[in-house]
């Protein structure tokens, strides 16, 4: 990460968040343990943070779908590749990790997709829980799969999808 990074804690319907910036945008948000005393270096500070909170309030009420808050995630190209694509996923939509393979040009690649998926360290904003398994199952999501039927369903999505 270069420059100063910033933290704030949000309270969502799905957990506490701790939302992490720096100058370039949104680098990471994280489901807290709320059981666990989480004491994070908290400021105010960051636009871009100010920002997200604003948009994830919205999101929640249902007021809004498409996430316009800068992102800086770090990954390698592969994951950037694969969470541009998750980012393009609409709002009430999914996909398949063997489409998402398709549409880099990597059919065989739905493994490397899934893990990329996996290490997304920016979920919501790229909706990683918007990828579900072949046979629309709702397979692992690193925040929970209770979190991933909630979101899915937060967007109109009827489950079960297989």
């Amino acid at each position: 990460m270069l420059g100063r990074v910033d933290e704030i804690l949000f309270k969502s319907p799905i957990g506490l968040l701790r939302l992490t910036a720096t100058d370039a945008g949104i680098s990471r948000i994280q489901f807290l343990d709320e059981t666990k005393r989480e004491n994070p270096n908290v400021s105010n500070s960051n636009p871009h943070l100010t920002a997200l909170a604003t948009e994830l309030d919205a999101y929640f009420k249902r007021q809004l779908k498409i996430f316009r808050v800068p992102i800086a995630p770090e990954g390698t190209e592969f994951q950037k590749r694969v969470w541009d694509r998750l980012s393009k996923i609409p709002f009430g939509s999914t996909k398949t990790y063997g489409q998402i393979a398709l549409e880099l040009g990597q059919p065989t690649a739905s493994r490397a997709v899934g893990g990329a998926n996996n290490r997304n360290p920016i979920p919501i904003v790229v909706p990683c829980h918007r990828v579900i398994g072949t046979n629309n199952n709702l397979v692992g999501f690193a925040c929970g799969v209770w979190r991933k039927q909630w979101m899915l369903e937060h967007e109109g999505i009827a489950l079960p999808l297989g």
